[in-house]
């Protein structure tokens, strides 16, 4: 799992500023159906300031959650002060997908 952990952080370090990535899309870079998983390695990193773990949202725009906290208002926080515009707790993946 720790190897499945490291992979998953190395893939959303490279979600640039002002860009968000799906849980569902990592977890197809990785070859897996565990979209939890990820979300679930996200949720257990120690590294928040190394790992944007606040750039991966789910695949419907919701910002989902953030540190284990549902619709976290400090995910939000984080991902406007990047330029992302969020209404009605979703994002525009048009304008903000990032596909690695």
């Amino acid at each position: 799992m720790l190897n499945f952990n490291k992979k998953v952080y190395n893939l959303t370090k490279k979600v640039p500023k002002g860009k968000v990535t799906t849980y569902k899309i990592i977890a197809n870079k990785l070859k897996t159906a565990a979209y939890r998983a990820v979300g679930t390695a996200l949720k257990n990193n120690k590294k928040l300031v190394i790992i944007p773990c606040h750039r991966v949202i789910n695949s419907k725009g919701s910002i989902g959650s953030y540190k284990g906290i549902k619709n976290s208002k400090e995910k939000a926080k984080l991902l406007r002060k990047e330029g992302i515009k969020i209404n009605n707790d979703k994002i525009n993946l048009k304008k903000y997908l990032f596909k690695l």
